[in-house]
């Protein structure tokens, strides 16, 4: 056989996913269009399954998958190319691009090194203890920030212990594996514990007071769930998935190094060669000290995006880092694969698909008894889940929540226990690198790959799924639910 043909075959084999997918995609398009879902919903559904193959197998890089979105948007569902430019530039995307421009801002001020000297203080140098301990930082800063934020922030400590234990990343693959999954994690399962902690939270919030609560009637009062009613009921799960998260990436990964020591020397050495703060670090610990305060208190009047974008502009009018290391440091391509990711989102809601999945998926388990008690609990939880493994989870609970709110109505069962599940199983986005911003930055290191995140992320799943359940059956009734 000819040289040629060989390369052929190996060209093939190499992108065998790539052409499987195009193939499923293609027949899927020629099926007639299902009771209750209109033409466009099934070419919507048909882009999110390719999309979710190609973000598994990983055939192709993952910024083609983005353009093959925006070009299915404009060819297949007939959309004007201008309409699908403005849905990719939406405040989330500024907000995942202003990050990335910070932590490379933060890193070129070196401060990263001395959180990660910080950390390691008060955890020693064990590996697993050093995970953990970036898990329970993350996760309380992200309870109250959110999830973005803290990615953003922790993302160069990460590095940071990678680089200084090897400077060969093959060397010390599923060590940055558990250091960057306990940063993505440990940030993820904080967001379900305060309304500030995920935008699901507040959009739940806001679907008790709109569809139960009248202010003629006291009992309905308990549909206004307070910022403190909230953390009571969902804190507590926050806290008891922390070390679920450091066992589960342990036993996934297996770190080539038990101990830091090493990195650990390296950067007691770092930071005694720099001495002191100078000023130019602490007028970077003040832009950024100013960027949170931003998120936190005018982020709902400009967006998170905005102040992001605001902090990087103040970084550089302040030259404390330069547009060549913003250019160099920042993964553009994954900020188009977000940006593609919302877009597609956006369209599974505006052509009811992703309603008429829900719909479906409860349907069919009623037989099956799953369409009250326990039975219902479980399967708005997987649906959830599903979800929002394809979409943003505030889109996923914007879309989700009227439905199973008012199917709770219906099974006789408390919306309050119902909405809870929702909007914490909204949370379980751990399968692809799409699922939450926090995987979609620490991602962008060029570190893991999106195998990775299906290898580990159904084992997360799994469990959180579990502690939420046995929290819901046990803990509330205790709280009166």
């Amino acid at each position: 056989m000819a040289l040629s043909s060989w390369l052929n075959l190996y060209f093939f084999w190499e992108k065998k996913w790539f052409f499987i997918a195009m193939l499923g995609g293609a027949f899927m398009l020629q099926l007639p269009t299902p009771q209750g879902l209109s033409r466009e919903g099934l070419i919507v559904l048909t882009m999110s399954v390719v999309s979710v193959i190609l973000f598994i197998t990983e055939p192709v890089p993952l910024p083609t998958v983005a353009l093959l979105i925006i070009i299915g948007q404009v060819v297949l569902m007939g959309h004007d190319s201008t309409e699908v430019a403005k849905s990719l530039m939406t405040d989330s995307v500024l907000f995942i691009m202003g990050s990335l421009m910070l932590a490379v801002a933060v890193v070129k001020q070196k401060l990263d090194k001395r959180l990660a000297w910080l950390i390691v203080r008060m955890t020693g140098t064990q590996t697993w203890r050093v995970c953990l301990g970036i898990s329970v930082v993350s996760g309380i800063l992200a309870s109250f920030v959110g999830e973005h934020t803290v990615a953003a922030m922790m993302l160069p400590v990460g590095i940071t212990l990678i680089t200084l234990t090897s400077d060969d990343p093959r060397k010390v693959r599923n060590l940055a594996a558990v250091l960057l999954f306990s940063i993505a994690y440990g940030a993820s399962v904080a967001g379900i514990g305060t309304p500030s902690g995920g935008a699901r939270n507040a959009i739940m919030i806001g679907y008790w007071k709109e569809f139960f609560f009248d202010p003629t009637d006291p009992e309905t009062r308990k549909f206004l769930v307070s910022y403190v009613d909230w953390m009571v009921h969902a804190y507590p799960m926050f806290l008891a998935q922390v070390p679920v998260v450091t066992t589960i990436l342990f036993l996934t990964f297996r770190p080539e190094y038990r101990d830091l020591s090493r990195a650990v020397v390296k950067l007691r050495a770092v930071i005694e060669e720099e001495g002191s703060m100078k000023a130019a670090d602490w007028m970077a610990i003040g832009i950024f000290f100013l960027v949170l305060i931003g998120w936190i208190a005018i982020s709902g009047d400009i967006g998170m995006g905005t102040v992001a974008i605001a902090g990087a502009a103040a970084f550089l009018v302040a030259g404390l880092v330069g547009w060549e290391d913003i250019n160099s440091g920042v993964n553009w391509g994954v900020v188009l694969l977000y940006a593609a990711a919302i877009s597609l989102g956006l369209q599974m809601k505006e052509t009811g698909a992703a309603q008429w999945v829900a719909e479906g998926f409860l349907a069919f388990l009623s037989p099956v008894g799953a369409s009250e008690g326990f039975g219902l609990w479980v399967a708005v939880s997987a649906l959830t889940t599903g979800v929002t493994n394809v979409m943003s989870n505030g889109a996923a609970v914007a879309v989700l929540g009227p439905i199973v709110l008012k199917m709770s109505v219906a099974a006789n069962e408390s919306p309050i226990i119902i909405g809870y599940i929702t909007a914490i199983s909204s949370s379980f986005a751990y399968l692809t690198v799409v699922g939450t911003p926090a995987c979609t930055i620490v991602y962008a290191s060029g570190y893991l790959k999106a195998t990775d995140f299906l290898k580990v992320g159904w084992k997360m799943t799994v469990a959180s799924s579990v502690i939420m359940l046995v929290v819901a059956k046990i803990y509330w009734p205790l709280l009166g639910l």
